[in-house]
Protein backbone atom coordinates (compact mmCIF):
# COMPACT_ATOMS: atom_id res chain seq x y z
CA UNK A 1 0.00 0.00 0.00
CA UNK A 2 1.19 3.42 -1.01
CA UNK A 3 2.05 5.62 2.30
CA UNK A 4 1.34 9.32 2.98
CA UNK A 5 2.94 10.76 5.31
CA UNK A 6 1.45 13.69 5.16
CA UNK A 7 -2.26 14.18 4.84
CA UNK A 8 -2.19 18.24 5.17
CA UNK A 9 -3.55 20.75 3.04
CA UNK A 10 -0.49 21.89 2.66
CA UNK A 11 1.13 18.91 1.64
CA UNK A 12 -1.73 18.20 -0.74
CA UNK A 13 -1.33 21.15 -2.94
CA UNK A 14 2.62 20.74 -3.22
CA UNK A 15 1.23 17.58 -4.22
CA UNK A 16 0.08 19.44 -7.20
CA UNK A 17 3.02 21.56 -8.01
CA UNK A 18 4.82 18.67 -8.10
CA UNK A 19 2.98 16.16 -9.84
CA UNK A 20 4.86 14.95 -13.17
CA UNK A 21 3.47 16.59 -16.34
CA UNK A 22 4.21 14.24 -18.17
CA UNK A 23 1.43 12.26 -16.62
CA UNK A 24 -1.85 12.16 -16.29
CA UNK A 25 -3.02 14.01 -12.91
CA UNK A 26 -6.64 12.79 -11.54
CA UNK A 27 -8.42 14.64 -8.03
CA UNK A 28 -10.88 12.82 -7.23
CA UNK A 29 -13.32 14.34 -4.90
CA UNK A 30 -16.01 12.33 -2.94
CA UNK A 31 -19.44 14.19 -2.75
CA UNK A 32 -21.94 12.18 -0.77
CA UNK A 33 -22.14 9.07 0.86
CA UNK A 34 -19.95 7.10 4.18
CA UNK A 35 -17.03 9.49 2.32
CA UNK A 36 -18.16 12.47 1.71
CA UNK A 37 -14.85 15.04 1.40
CA UNK A 38 -12.72 12.47 1.05
CA UNK A 39 -9.78 13.92 -1.23
CA UNK A 40 -7.37 11.55 -3.46
CA UNK A 41 -4.56 12.98 -6.37
CA UNK A 42 -2.92 10.25 -8.46
CA UNK A 43 -0.35 10.92 -10.91
CA UNK A 44 -0.46 8.16 -13.76
CA UNK A 45 -1.07 5.47 -11.57
CA UNK A 46 0.88 7.17 -8.52
CA UNK A 47 -1.33 8.36 -5.25
CA UNK A 48 0.71 11.58 -4.40
CA UNK A 49 -2.03 12.43 -2.00
CA UNK A 50 -4.86 11.01 0.54
CA UNK A 51 -6.52 12.76 2.91
CA UNK A 52 -7.72 8.93 4.18
CA UNK A 53 -5.28 6.74 2.95
CA UNK A 54 -7.37 3.86 4.17
CA UNK A 55 -10.21 5.41 2.68
CA UNK A 56 -12.55 5.44 -0.82
CA UNK A 57 -9.76 6.60 -2.63
CA UNK A 58 -7.23 2.94 -1.69
CA UNK A 59 -10.59 1.06 -2.00
CA UNK A 60 -11.46 1.46 -5.61
CA UNK A 61 -8.07 2.81 -6.76
CA UNK A 62 -8.75 0.27 -9.89
CA UNK A 63 -12.05 2.10 -10.77
CA UNK A 64 -11.08 5.51 -10.27
CA UNK A 65 -8.00 5.17 -12.75
CA UNK A 66 -10.08 3.92 -15.41
CA UNK A 67 -11.55 7.36 -15.40
CA UNK A 68 -10.64 9.14 -18.34
CA UNK A 69 -12.77 12.62 -18.51
CA UNK A 70 -13.42 15.16 -15.91
CA UNK A 71 -17.08 15.17 -14.41
CA UNK A 72 -19.36 13.70 -12.17
CA UNK A 73 -19.79 9.56 -11.67
CA UNK A 74 -21.04 7.00 -9.23
CA UNK A 75 -18.47 4.23 -8.07
CA UNK A 76 -19.38 1.80 -5.82
CA UNK A 77 -22.59 3.34 -4.92
CA UNK A 78 -20.91 6.71 -4.00
CA UNK A 79 -21.04 10.19 -6.22
CA UNK A 80 -17.39 11.18 -7.05
CA UNK A 81 -16.43 14.62 -8.89
CA UNK A 82 -13.18 13.69 -10.94
CA UNK A 83 -10.95 16.72 -12.35
CA UNK A 84 -8.50 15.50 -15.14
CA UNK A 85 -6.35 18.57 -14.23
CA UNK A 86 -4.28 20.96 -16.80
CA UNK A 87 -1.46 23.09 -16.22
CA UNK A 88 -2.02 26.85 -16.29
CA UNK A 89 -2.72 27.33 -19.69
CA UNK A 90 1.02 28.79 -21.39
CA UNK A 91 1.32 30.97 -24.56
CA UNK A 92 4.58 30.99 -26.32
CA UNK A 93 4.65 33.71 -29.05
CA UNK A 94 7.83 33.51 -31.42
CA UNK A 95 7.76 36.86 -32.85
CA UNK A 96 6.84 40.56 -31.75
CA UNK A 97 5.50 42.17 -34.47
CA UNK A 98 1.88 43.68 -35.01
CA UNK A 99 0.28 40.22 -35.26
CA UNK A 100 1.92 39.16 -32.18
CA UNK A 101 0.93 42.43 -29.87
CA UNK A 102 -2.97 41.29 -30.76
CA UNK A 103 -2.14 38.17 -29.30
CA UNK A 104 -0.91 39.04 -26.47
CA UNK A 105 -3.88 41.42 -25.98
CA UNK A 106 -6.08 38.32 -26.22
CA UNK A 107 -4.14 35.75 -24.37
CA UNK A 108 -4.50 37.80 -21.25
CA UNK A 109 -7.59 38.25 -21.34
CA UNK A 110 -8.33 34.60 -21.37
CA UNK A 111 -6.06 34.24 -18.46
CA UNK A 112 -2.91 32.74 -19.90
CA UNK A 113 0.60 32.64 -19.13
CA UNK A 114 2.07 34.97 -22.37
CA UNK A 115 5.58 34.56 -23.18
CA UNK A 116 7.21 36.62 -26.59
CA UNK A 117 10.42 35.80 -28.08
CA UNK A 118 12.03 38.03 -30.51
CA UNK A 119 15.84 38.64 -30.77
CA UNK A 120 15.29 42.35 -31.49
CA UNK A 121 14.77 44.63 -28.14
CA UNK A 122 12.83 47.20 -28.64
CA UNK A 123 9.95 45.03 -30.34
CA UNK A 124 10.43 42.51 -26.98
CA UNK A 125 9.89 46.24 -24.96
CA UNK A 126 6.84 46.76 -26.77
CA UNK A 127 5.80 43.37 -26.19
CA UNK A 128 6.28 44.02 -22.28
CA UNK A 129 4.55 47.32 -22.43
CA UNK A 130 1.85 44.97 -24.24
CA UNK A 131 1.14 43.16 -20.86
CA UNK A 132 3.64 40.14 -21.60
CA UNK A 133 3.84 37.77 -18.75
CA UNK A 134 8.04 37.21 -20.20
CA UNK A 135 9.58 38.67 -23.05
CA UNK A 136 12.48 37.23 -24.20
CA UNK A 137 15.20 39.03 -26.19
CA UNK A 138 17.30 35.82 -27.62
CA UNK A 139 17.15 34.06 -31.00
CA UNK A 140 14.41 31.76 -31.58
CA UNK A 141 16.09 28.05 -31.19
CA UNK A 142 17.86 29.04 -28.03
CA UNK A 143 15.08 30.77 -26.36
CA UNK A 144 12.35 27.73 -27.06
CA UNK A 145 15.17 25.35 -25.80
CA UNK A 146 14.81 26.92 -22.40
CA UNK A 147 11.00 26.52 -22.52
CA UNK A 148 9.81 22.95 -20.96
CA UNK A 149 6.72 22.40 -22.55
CA UNK A 150 3.66 20.34 -22.03
CA UNK A 151 0.03 19.26 -22.72
CA UNK A 152 -1.00 23.18 -21.80
CA UNK A 153 1.47 25.22 -23.86
CA UNK A 154 -0.12 26.86 -27.48
CA UNK A 155 3.05 27.58 -29.49
CA UNK A 156 2.10 30.57 -31.92
CA UNK A 157 4.39 31.54 -34.58
CA UNK A 158 4.30 34.52 -35.93
CA UNK A 159 8.55 35.46 -37.36
CA UNK A 160 9.29 37.45 -39.72
CA UNK A 161 10.82 35.18 -42.55
CA UNK A 162 10.69 31.55 -43.89
CA UNK A 163 14.20 31.08 -41.82
CA UNK A 164 12.98 31.83 -38.72
CA UNK A 165 9.86 29.74 -38.86
CA UNK A 166 12.24 26.75 -39.33
CA UNK A 167 14.55 27.23 -36.53
CA UNK A 168 11.32 27.37 -34.40
CA UNK A 169 9.59 24.00 -35.98
CA UNK A 170 12.99 22.23 -35.52
CA UNK A 171 12.88 22.73 -32.32
CA UNK A 172 9.23 21.85 -31.20
CA UNK A 173 9.56 18.77 -32.71
CA UNK A 174 11.41 17.83 -30.06
CA UNK A 175 8.53 19.29 -27.78
CA UNK A 176 5.54 18.29 -25.72
CA UNK A 177 2.71 20.87 -26.94
CA UNK A 178 -1.13 21.47 -26.92
CA UNK A 179 -0.73 23.22 -30.14
CA UNK A 180 1.66 24.89 -32.87
CA UNK A 181 0.50 27.68 -35.47
CA UNK A 182 2.24 29.25 -38.15
CA UNK A 183 1.17 32.09 -40.09
CA UNK A 184 2.21 32.21 -43.61
CA UNK A 185 0.47 31.92 -47.02
CA UNK A 186 -0.02 28.52 -48.75
CA UNK A 187 2.85 28.92 -50.62
CA UNK A 188 5.02 29.57 -47.99
CA UNK A 189 3.47 27.30 -45.44
CA UNK A 190 4.49 24.30 -48.17
CA UNK A 191 7.96 25.90 -49.18
CA UNK A 192 8.83 25.27 -45.17
CA UNK A 193 7.30 22.19 -44.53
CA UNK A 194 9.16 20.49 -47.88
CA UNK A 195 12.18 22.01 -46.96
CA UNK A 196 12.13 20.73 -43.07
CA UNK A 197 10.93 17.04 -44.71
CA UNK A 198 14.03 17.04 -46.44
CA UNK A 199 15.89 17.51 -43.68
CA UNK A 200 14.46 14.80 -41.73
CA UNK A 201 12.03 16.36 -39.55
CA UNK A 202 9.09 13.90 -38.62
CA UNK A 203 6.19 14.46 -41.27
CA UNK A 204 3.68 13.35 -39.12
CA UNK A 205 5.00 15.92 -36.53
CA UNK A 206 4.53 18.78 -39.39
CA UNK A 207 1.09 17.47 -40.22
CA UNK A 208 0.06 18.41 -36.37
CA UNK A 209 1.16 22.22 -37.22
CA UNK A 210 -1.78 24.60 -37.95
CA UNK A 211 -0.76 26.42 -40.85
CA UNK A 212 -1.41 28.58 -42.71
CA UNK A 213 -2.57 29.30 -38.51
CA UNK A 214 -6.05 30.52 -37.77
CA UNK A 215 -9.53 29.89 -38.43
CA UNK A 216 -11.09 30.91 -41.75
CA UNK A 217 -12.85 34.30 -40.48
CA UNK A 218 -11.49 36.28 -43.85
CA UNK A 219 -9.18 38.04 -41.45
CA UNK A 220 -7.15 41.52 -42.70
CA UNK A 221 -6.06 43.37 -40.12
CA UNK A 222 -3.58 42.40 -37.42
CA UNK A 223 -6.40 42.32 -34.81
CA UNK A 224 -8.51 40.25 -36.87
CA UNK A 225 -6.03 37.67 -37.59
CA UNK A 226 -4.95 37.54 -33.53
CA UNK A 227 -8.67 36.90 -33.34
CA UNK A 228 -8.96 33.90 -35.66
CA UNK A 229 -5.50 32.91 -34.13
CA UNK A 230 -7.17 32.58 -30.61
CA UNK A 231 -10.24 31.50 -31.91
CA UNK A 232 -8.38 28.36 -32.72
CA UNK A 233 -6.34 27.83 -29.73
CA UNK A 234 -9.87 28.04 -27.98
CA UNK A 235 -11.43 25.24 -30.19
CA UNK A 236 -8.06 23.10 -29.65
CA UNK A 237 -8.13 24.04 -25.96
CA UNK A 238 -11.72 23.23 -25.36
CA UNK A 239 -11.64 19.64 -27.06
CA UNK A 240 -9.05 18.70 -24.20
CA UNK A 241 -11.16 16.33 -21.74
CA UNK A 242 -9.48 18.32 -18.79
CA UNK A 243 -10.66 21.11 -16.17
CA UNK A 244 -8.24 24.49 -15.81
CA UNK A 245 -6.55 22.96 -12.42
CA UNK A 246 -6.06 25.34 -10.21
CA UNK A 247 -5.06 28.82 -11.54
CA UNK A 248 -2.49 30.23 -10.24
CA UNK A 249 -3.95 33.22 -8.07
CA UNK A 250 -6.03 30.75 -6.65
CA UNK A 251 -3.14 28.21 -5.56
CA UNK A 252 -1.44 31.49 -4.42
CA UNK A 253 -3.96 32.39 -1.67
CA UNK A 254 -4.80 28.83 -0.98
CA UNK A 255 -1.20 28.25 0.56
CA UNK A 256 -0.62 31.81 2.20
CA UNK A 257 0.64 31.44 5.76
CA UNK A 258 -1.91 32.20 8.30
CA UNK A 259 -4.95 32.61 6.60
CA UNK A 260 -8.56 32.04 7.01
CA UNK A 261 -10.96 29.41 6.34
CA UNK A 262 -11.86 29.68 2.33
CA UNK A 263 -14.92 28.12 0.43
CA UNK A 264 -13.85 26.44 -2.66
CA UNK A 265 -16.79 26.96 -5.45
CA UNK A 266 -16.18 24.49 -8.03
CA UNK A 267 -18.32 23.60 -11.48
CA UNK A 268 -18.89 19.74 -11.14
CA UNK A 269 -21.67 19.58 -13.78
CA UNK A 270 -23.07 21.84 -16.07
CA UNK A 271 -26.45 21.08 -18.68
CA UNK A 272 -27.01 23.84 -21.85
CA UNK A 273 -25.57 27.04 -21.91
CA UNK A 274 -23.59 28.16 -18.80
CA UNK A 275 -21.23 30.49 -18.70
CA UNK A 276 -17.98 28.51 -17.33
CA UNK A 277 -16.93 25.07 -17.43
CA UNK A 278 -16.64 21.75 -15.47
CA UNK A 279 -13.78 22.11 -13.17
CA UNK A 280 -13.92 26.44 -12.97
CA UNK A 281 -13.14 27.60 -10.19
CA UNK A 282 -13.50 30.54 -7.20
CA UNK A 283 -12.48 31.32 -3.57
CA UNK A 284 -15.06 32.55 -1.80
CA UNK A 285 -14.26 34.47 1.51
CA UNK A 286 -15.94 35.23 4.97
CA UNK A 287 -16.59 38.84 3.93
CA UNK A 288 -17.93 37.75 0.14
CA UNK A 289 -15.17 38.80 -1.42
CA UNK A 290 -13.67 36.35 -4.49
CA UNK A 291 -11.06 34.73 -6.16
CA UNK A 292 -11.03 33.84 -9.08
CA UNK A 293 -14.73 33.17 -11.03
CA UNK A 294 -17.02 30.98 -11.98
CA UNK A 295 -19.29 32.71 -14.44
CA UNK A 296 -20.32 35.80 -12.40
CA UNK A 297 -24.60 36.52 -12.53
CA UNK A 298 -26.76 34.30 -10.47
CA UNK A 299 -24.67 31.15 -10.39
CA UNK A 300 -21.82 33.24 -8.50
CA UNK A 301 -24.14 35.42 -6.18
CA UNK A 302 -25.75 32.26 -4.70
CA UNK A 303 -22.39 30.53 -4.38
CA UNK A 304 -21.19 33.71 -2.84
CA UNK A 305 -24.02 33.67 -0.19
CA UNK A 306 -23.83 30.00 0.33
CA UNK A 307 -19.98 29.85 0.76
CA UNK A 308 -20.56 33.07 3.19
CA UNK A 309 -23.26 30.79 5.27
CA UNK A 310 -20.76 27.76 5.32
CA UNK A 311 -18.20 30.07 6.88
CA UNK A 312 -19.78 32.05 9.47
CA UNK A 313 -21.65 28.61 10.12
CA UNK A 314 -17.92 27.05 10.81
CA UNK A 315 -17.32 30.38 12.90
CA UNK A 316 -19.67 29.82 15.61
CA UNK A 317 -19.62 25.97 15.58
CA UNK A 318 -15.91 26.77 16.62
CA UNK A 319 -16.63 28.64 19.37
CA UNK A 320 -19.42 26.49 20.23
CA UNK A 321 -17.33 23.97 20.63
CA UNK A 322 -14.51 26.40 22.80
CA UNK A 323 -17.24 27.19 25.37
CA UNK A 324 -18.38 23.76 25.61
CA UNK A 325 -21.60 24.13 24.26
CA UNK A 326 -22.94 21.68 21.34
CA UNK A 327 -25.72 23.67 19.25
CA UNK A 328 -27.27 23.46 16.20
CA UNK A 329 -24.19 25.18 14.03
CA UNK A 330 -21.73 22.78 15.07
CA UNK A 331 -23.41 19.73 13.22
CA UNK A 332 -20.96 17.04 11.49
CA UNK A 333 -21.46 18.79 7.83
CA UNK A 334 -20.12 21.84 9.51
CA UNK A 335 -17.44 20.45 12.30
CA UNK A 336 -16.09 17.65 9.75
CA UNK A 337 -16.54 20.13 6.66
CA UNK A 338 -18.41 18.29 4.75
CA UNK A 339 -18.61 19.40 1.08
CA UNK A 340 -21.94 21.25 -0.38
CA UNK A 341 -23.79 21.35 -3.65
CA UNK A 342 -25.46 23.96 -4.92
CA UNK A 343 -28.09 23.34 -7.79
CA UNK A 344 -28.87 26.42 -9.88
CA UNK A 345 -31.27 26.54 -12.47
CA UNK A 346 -30.86 29.31 -14.67
CA UNK A 347 -34.13 28.70 -17.41
CA UNK A 348 -36.94 29.42 -14.27
CA UNK A 349 -37.91 30.99 -11.49
CA UNK A 350 -35.44 33.81 -9.71
CA UNK A 351 -33.44 33.57 -13.41
CA UNK A 352 -36.19 34.36 -15.57
CA UNK A 353 -36.95 37.42 -12.80
CA UNK A 354 -33.26 38.56 -12.95
CA UNK A 355 -33.36 38.20 -16.58
CA UNK A 356 -30.45 35.52 -16.44
CA UNK A 357 -32.21 33.20 -18.77
CA UNK A 358 -29.49 31.30 -20.15
CA UNK A 359 -31.15 28.04 -20.72
CA UNK A 360 -28.88 26.06 -18.46
CA UNK A 361 -28.31 24.22 -15.27
CA UNK A 362 -25.25 24.10 -13.03
CA UNK A 363 -24.21 22.05 -10.11
CA UNK A 364 -21.15 24.10 -7.85
CA UNK A 365 -19.49 22.24 -4.84
CA UNK A 366 -19.23 24.28 -2.23
CA UNK A 367 -16.02 22.98 0.26
CA UNK A 368 -14.43 24.43 3.25
CA UNK A 369 -10.83 24.90 2.52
Amino acid sequence: MEEIKDRSAKAFYEAIDEADQDKTALLITVIDGEYAGEKALFSGSELMWASNTDGFAMAHKKELLAISESGCSTVNGAKIFAEILGNETKLVICGAGHVSMAVIAIGKLLGMHVTVIDDRQELVQNAIAKGADEAVCKGFEEALREIRGDNDTYYVIVTRGHRYDMDCLRILARKRYAYIGMIGSRKKVRLVMETLVKEGVAKEFLDSVYAPIGLRIGAETPEEIAVAIMAQIIEVKNKAKRTLGFPGEIMKALQAEGRDSLVMATIIARQGSSPRGVGSKMLIAKDSSIIGTIGGGLVEGRAITCGKRMLLDEERGAVAMERGAMTMECGPAVMERRPAIMDVDMTAGAAEEEGMVCGGRVQVLLEIV
